[in-house]
Parts: structure tokens; C-alpha cells; sequence
């Protein structure tokens, strides 16, 4: 027998096994299985009733929210694409991402209403946009809001059996920081089984603590726009856990949702984490329920996985993926067969990690060969498994590129270890190159993150007229700090050979940061240039 995998099916088991449990919390409302499965097919009854046909791109701009995860599954029982937005685009962005996608309806949290009016008339493809919540105004929004709409729908739900699991589900656009966005095709077989090997990859660390089950309660504290956060609007859903929604990170409001809904689990950016061990209130909130803190998107280090630990009582371990691998390929739980105290964990777990089932990892050099696995040698990480994209929408040239030699390039160079741990020391495009040396910003923002007095840290390329580019230092201190550069700098020299050492260190009060929390390099790289192109050697 062979059944379409298609996570349409997660919800309806959900639904059928746990219709009377609490599966999504967003604010003051609770929705069991049961309700949060009926407003999906009443969105996919809408969407139909509108005009919707097979294949329709349905665009959601929208924090995150019930709505907006309910459509991860009415847009797909409707037979159509969903594309969340990206809401830290600015208008230009988001209109060359709607144009692209071709979208043709639009739902919109009122929020974001002015950044829509300046932008829709350049967008000929948007139907009818709906507002999420209040009342519309604007001649140009649909009469009835999203809540509306779904009260007067009725229920739709498709056979899933005559889906094609190699059709598009979703498609989610990468951030541009090079190029134009491109549009990641996500088929329901990627969403599917990438979703059980999230699962399963519960089952690969010294204990059961990050199992997902129906005891699961997970804190939606990444963009839902974010490469579904990380996967867990499906996997949290086909097991019955709980889905807790925070519109926008704030540390109070974290603890307080961890304390109110007793929260297992948190899948965050390094800047998150940062912010709540460091945070003045986290002594006032009972967070004994947290069991495991995930950190992915940027690099960790072993002094933040430590400080976790030791002051929010949780384990801690890296996740790495990217939008194209649907999105996790590699977490770093520790194995059975290694030791599991002291600090070379803490170090273990800061690492990239191994390669969840259904994946296959591997480091080339330069010439397609694979890289010793000896911790030292460095070279590309390539993927390849069941959650790797189908392409990129529309550019099938890029696609070509990405996928050459049927693996992904990922574009982040990394070394690998005798027990298969990968550790990404940069991307391709961030390896600053000193005098014919390489040097892993990474590495050097580890060894910055260790200094007692330093909040966040990030090192860029600057221009040098001798050595070509040289590392320079921005970094953020933590509060009442008396830190000087030479106080830092000094404990780079100790622990770094000295090419690798920031030639410069910058105190700022903050860094510009992404959506999702990633301090942006390259803003950064073009705002120091110009100002350090004529630095002396």
C-alpha cells in the first residue's frame, strides 16, 4: 500500500487521537485538537468558496499566531501553496517576493497594513487581501476579516490520497543577503519526512530529555516565516504536543509563558538565549518545566551552552539547517558512546552536530573530495535527504548550481570529526582571508563570548593595505561592564594565535539584527569598509 505523504495527515491524526487535548495557546485563547483541526479545514473551505484553485500561492504576513498556523494546514487541504512572509522585509522586498510567488490572496495582520498600502498597487497578482484580526477599513481589504470568514465557511477537507506527494506545499523565500530572494520549493514528501526525522532524531542523545511526544510543550519562539520554525508546526502537531505562540520575543514574556504553560522546549537564536541568561528577572519566574533549549540559525558557543545549563536548569544543544533542508539537517546531542560531563560536553554541544536520519552529511575540499575526518581540515558541507528542497522556484539555473553532483551546497565551510560531528567555522563568503590566512569569524566570536564582561560579539573583514583584510571586533558589554579594548584584546592574544586576534575592537550599544534574531554581517561589512580602506598596517 502506498499513501501520499503529505502532512495534511499530521493534523487529521491529531485531530482523530487527541481531539479533546489543548494544541495551540496564542495569548488568552486555547484551541484543542479537535477546534484547531476544524478552523484548518474552515480556512480551506474559505480559500475554495474565494476561488482558489490547485497549486495557488496564499500568502500569509503575519507574526505568529494561531491563524497563521492553522494555515499550514487549511492552505494545503485547499490544494494550494502557502507562503509566509518575511514581516522585517522592507516594501520593496516584499513586493519583488509577492510578484514573484505570483500570489494571489493575502492575508495580513493589521500591523503591517501601511507597509501593504505602499506597496499594492506594484502588486497585480494579489486578488483579495484579508485582514487576520479587526475590522477592515480600506475599500481595497475583503469585508469580512479572517475570523469572519471562517465562522460563515463550511469545512473542507480534501482526500488526501489523490495528492501528489511531490507537489509543492510551501514556499518559503531566503533572506537576498547576496543576491534577489529565491523561493524555496517545499514539497509535501520534504514537510512530511522531514518532520519524522525530527522525531526520530530524538532518539540518537544519552537520554530521553527533547523526545517529542504528547507531553510536548513547545514555545513558538522563532518567526514561523522562518523555515516553519524550524520544522515544528508539523512535528509538534503529529504528536499532540502543545504549540505555545509569542507574537515578538521578550524575555519577561518568555519566562512567563515557560512558568504559566509549563514549556519543555525552545528552539532559539544564539541573541535569544543571550538575552535571557543574562535577563534581571529570569530569578523571578519557576522555569523547572524546561527541559531542553535549542539553538540554531547562528553559531553557539560551549560558554553559552554552559550558562543555559547552569542558570535556566535545562540541557542545551545546537540544531543546524537552512531554509532549502526543510530545515533541520544536524543537532549535536551527545552519543551514547562519548562522555557526557564536564566541559568537553558543553564544547560538543555547541558544535554543529551530526546528521539527524534521513540525512547524509558530508565536507568536500575543493575538489569534490571528502575532508579528513580529523577536526582540522576544512571544506563545504554537502546534503542530501528527504527534506531537501525541490528547487528554487523560477530559477533553474540556480537550482542546477545548489544541487550539482545531486547533493546541496549549503555554502557554509565546516570540519568533521573522527565521531562524525561537523562544526561550521564560517561561511564561504565570511572566511576572512589575512595575509593568505585563513581566519573562522566563528572561532574568534567563541573566544570572545568566553570574556566574562561581553554580552554579544561579532567579527567582520575589514580592508588592510598590507594584509588585504584584517578581523575587527564589535562588541556589544554587558551592564555596568568597565571592560577596554586592551582588556579584551589581551585575552584574545592568550587563547588565539595572534593573526587570528581582532586587530580592532569597536564597543557598540547594539547590532543589527534579522528577523529571526542573526546579527547581519553584511550590513556591518559595508558600513566598516569604507572606513577602514585606508587603515595602516
Amino acid at each position: 500500500m502506498k499513501i501520499p505523504l503529505t502532512p495534511v495527515r499530521f493534523l487529521r491524526y491529531a485531530h482523530e487521537q487527541f481531539p479533546n487535548k489543548v494544541g495551540v495557546v496564542c495569548g488568552e485563547q486555547r484551541f484543542t485538537y479537535a477546534q484547531f483541526a476544524e478552523r484548518a479545514t474552515r480556512l480551506a473551505g474559505a480559500l475554495i468558496a474565494a476561488g482558489a484553485k490547485p497549486g495557488d500561492r496564499i500568502a500569509f504576513l503575519s507574526t505568529n499566531c494561531h491563524r497563521l498556523l492553522e494555515a499550514y494546514y487549511g492552505v494545503l487541504e485547499a490544494g494550494c501553496v502557502l507562503v509566509p512572509l518575511n514581516i522585517r522585509l522592507g516594501p520593496q522586498e516584499l513586493a519583488f517576493v509577492l510578484n514573484d510567488a505570483q500570489a494571489r490572496f493575502l492575508f495580513v495582520e493589521p500591523v503591517f497594513l501601511p507597509l501593504l498600502e505602499a506597496i499594492r498597487t506594484t502588486v497585480t497578482s494579489i486578488e483579495t487581501s484579508f485582514l487576520l484580526d479587526g475590522q477592515p477599513q480600506a475599500s481595497w481589504l475583503a469585508p469580512r476579516n479572517y475570523d469572519e470568514v471562517l465562522a460563515v465557511s463550511p469545512p473542507f477537507e480534501c482526500d488526501f490520497t489523490q495528492i501528489d506527494e511531490d507537489s509543492l506545499a510551501e514556499l518559503f523565500y531566503t533572506s537576498g543577503s547576496s543576491d534577489r530572494p529565491k523561493g524555496v520549493m517545499l514539497t509535501h514528501r520534504n514537510v512530511y519526512l522531514h518532520a519524522l526525522s525530527v522525531i526520530a532524531a530524538g532518539q540518537t542523545s544519552t537520554s530521553t530529555i527533547g523526545d517529542m511526544s504528547c507531553k510536548s510543550v513547545l514555545l513558538h519562539s522563532i518567526p514561523l516565516f522562518h523555515a516553519n520554525g524550524w520544522g515544528t508546526a508539523h512535528s509538534i502537531t503529529v504528536v499532540g504536543g502543545t504549540h505555545v505562540m509569542i507574537h515578538h520575543f521578550n524575555p519577561v514574556e518568555v519566562f512567563h509563558l515557560i512558568e504559566r504553560e509549563r514549556v519543555t522546549t525552545c528552539a532559539m537564536v544564539p541573541t535569544m538565549v543571550t538575552a535571557l541568561v543574562n535577563s534581571s528577572a529570569r530569578p523571578k519566574y519557576d522555569l523547572t518545566s524546561l527541559q531542553v533549549i535549542i539553538i540554531g540559525g547562528a553559531a553557539s558557543s560551549p560558554t553559552l551552552v554552559k550558562e543555559v545549563e547552569e542558570k535556566l536548569g535545562c540541557t542545551c544543544i545546537s540544531g543546524y539547517g537552512l531554509t532549502e533542508t526543510c530545515p533541520t539537517l544536524a543537532k549535536s546531542p551527545m552519543k551514547l558512546d562519548l562522555p557526557s560531563q564536564g566541559e568537553q560536553r558543553y564544547a560538543r554541544q555547541a558544535m554543529t552536530g551530526f546528521a539527524i536520519p534521513g540525512v547524509e552529511l558530508r565536507v568536500l575540499s575543493p575538489n569534490g573530495t571528502e575532508v579528513p575526518h580529523d577536526g582540522t581540515v576544512m571544506g563545504e558541507i554537502v546534503a542530501r535527504g528527504d527534506g531537501v528542497m525541490e528547487g528554487y522556484w523560477r530559477q533553474p539555473e540556480a537550482t542546477a548550481t545548489a544541487m550539482e553532483g545531486g547533493w546541496f551546497h549549503t555554502g557554509d565551510v565546516a570540519i568533521v570529526d573522527r565521531y562524525n560531528y561537523v562544526q561550521i567555522v564560517d561561511r564561504k563568503k565570511e572566511i576572512i582571508v589575512s595575509g593568505g590566512e585563513n581566519i573562522s569569524s566563528l572561532e574568534v566570536e567563541k573566544v570572545l563570548s568566553a570574556h566574562p564582561d561581553v554580552y554579544e560579539a561579532v567579527v567582520i573583514a575589514v580592508p588592510h593595505e598590507k594584509w588585504g583584510e584584517v578581523p575587527k571586533a564589535l562588541v556589544t558589554l554587558k551592564p555596568g561592564s568597565q571592560a577596554r579594548e586592551d582588556d579584551i584584546l589581551e585575552f584574545c592574544r592568550s587563547r588565539l594565535g595572534h593573526y587570528k586576534c581582532p586587530r580592532s575592537i569597536e564597543f557598540v550599544e547594539s547590532l543589527p539584527k534579522s528577523g529571526t534574531g542573526k546579527v547581519l554581517k553584511r550590513e556591518l561589512r559595508q558600513k566598516y569598509a569604507v572606513a577602514q580602506k585606508n587603515a595602516v598596517p
